[in-house]
């Protein structure tokens, strides 16, 4: 006989590993509790994918979706590490075409309830139509979904958000002091996904569309971290708003290559507690030649020791190499490790002589770092870091390098500032403190936990109730 009091959950992710990672977390932490999830994507992705641990294998059932193929988008392609930043619009249009196999797919499936990504705007619809109650999982965090502002400012602009500069200043519908803007330089490269192009659907209508026509919005964030966001948001979109926790990642989450493991380990061990700065910059985000260049000279002239991944290509639609200046490794050799292939992030986050990060701020790569206390240094590239990095900024968890405003450029010299600021200096305790105090938070899986528990509570008690709005 079923049991009825377990759900069936639909979840939709974007087709970028950045979303669908965290999504893969939430699908975990909801099988691990006896629900089942459908965990939807295209072929080559869910191919991609981690592989589940066997106690879960029976409760997520990854469903691929063959991707329609477009004009102007590689064949190979499908997700947005396949492709330049500026070929990415093919890959939304490409997904905007799964309407009508994600209807049958829904229909035949007939869950509980359906999560669902910013990118398919189209589908609270559907599952409308259908009967079927839908959430909108937000990967961003609140400041980031409220800066972005009400979904009226979202579907149609605004006379105040004109220009670049115009998302430099705090928006008007933030009624707090806070620091949560872009800086200029990231405002610019963020631009077009709110202006978006007569081709294409902006990001910003997307993100309006998905908060206006979904039933309930959840979060990955938690009260004790950000309150005064979540409940802007709760105040902007007018519908419940539920953090799910942060996502931490546990260390089954990620496959070991033992054997590199057990080198960088036996490396980490002879280095003093505390000592080592740990530089990533995740899937998705690389350093322009220039950038790195600086980064590299920065760092030979900190003196810290550091253990550096370091992804010279991205993917196969990456065509520009970048190289460290000559002679770097010679003259960091037994200070510093550079790394170029995959690396236990979270085991070396987690080892004792790690003492900081140095990130792009994504929010994954945050999360990893504050579950065992690391200090943050951020160097943003785009979308969500400019804020995300504000805001560790303003709540003195993490230290934002300098750089002109206008267009990004910083030197070796404000790196190995920032760097020995964070890692040794005393003035910057206040980090090291901060990061430390946040692993009581982060770190904590039974409060984060209780997230999850939250959630599904209102999901098995309201699945009714919402199928009777249709």
């Amino acid at each position: 006989m079923a049991d009825n009091s377990k759900l069936q959950i639909a979840m939709f992710p974007w087709l970028a590993f950045g979303h669908m990672i965290p999504w893969l977390k939430l699908a975990k932490l909801i099988a691990q509790k006896g629900h089942k999830i459908f965990f939807i994507s295209t072929p080559r992705n869910i191919d991609r994918l981690p592989k589940l641990p066997p106690n879960l294998a029976s409760s997520i059932h990854f469903v691929k979706l063959p991707l329609p193929r477009v004009h102007n988008l590689p064949e190979y392609a499908e997700a947005t590490i396949d492709l330049a930043y500026n070929q990415v619009s093919y890959l939304k249009k490409a997904a905007d075409f799964l309407q009508e196999p994600l209807k049958q797919l829904l229909q035949s499936l007939a869950p509980d309830w359906l999560l669902f990504d910013f990118t398919a705007y189209w589908l609270p619809a559907i599952a409308r139509q259908l009967g079927i109650p839908n959430g909108f999982f937000s990967i961003y965090i609140a400041a980031a979904v409220a800066y972005y502002g009400p979904s009226s400012v979202l579907i149609n602009g605004s006379d105040d958000l004109k220009t670049p500069e115009d998302y430099t200043r705090v928006p008007k519908w933030v009624p707090f002091s806070t620091t949560v803007a872009y800086r200029l330089f990231e405002a610019r490269k963020i631009f077009d996904m709110f202006s978006g192009d007569e081709s294409d659907v902006s990001a910003a209508y997307r993100f309006g569309e998905s908060v206006k026509g979904c039933d309930i919005i959840a979060v990955r964030s938690c009260k004790e971290f950000e309150p005064e966001w979540l409940q802007l948001v709760e105040q902007l979109h007018q519908k419940p708003v539920f953090p799910v926790g942060e996502l931490p990642t546990t260390g089954n989450d990620t496959e070991e290559e033992t054997e590199t493991w057990r080198w960088i380990k036996d490396w980490l061990d002879r280095q003093e507690k505390g000592s080592v700065l740990y530089i990533a910059f995740g899937s998705e985000a690389k350093p322009s030649q220039e950038e790195l260049t600086e980064i590299a000279l920065g760092l030979e002239l900190s003196k810290l020791p550091f253990f550096w991944v370091l992804k010279k290509r991205l993917g196969q639609a990456d065509t520009e190499l970048i190289d460290l200046p000559d002679g770097f490794e010679e003259r960091t050799k037994g200070r510093g490790i550079v790394y170029t292939s995959w690396a236990p992030q979270l085991k070396i986050l987690g080892h004792d002589s790690v003492g900081g990060f140095l990130t792009h701020s994504g929010w994954s790569s945050v999360v990893e770092a504050l579950q065992f206390g690391r200090a943050l240094v951020l160097l943003t590239f785009y979308a969500d870091q400019g804020l995300n990095a504000k805001l560790l900024q303003e709540k003195n968890i993490g230290y934002v390098i300098p750089r002109d405003e206008e267009d990004g450029s910083f030197t070796s010299n404000s790196v190995a500032e920032s760097l020995k600021l964070v890692l040794v200096e005393e003035d910057g305790e206040i980090y090291r403190n901060k990061a430390k105090e946040m692993k009581g938070l982060f770190g904590d899986r039974d409060r984060q936990d209780l997230y999850v528990n939250n959630f599904l509570e209102y999901l098995e008690t309201h699945r009714y109730l919402h199928k009777k709005w249709k």
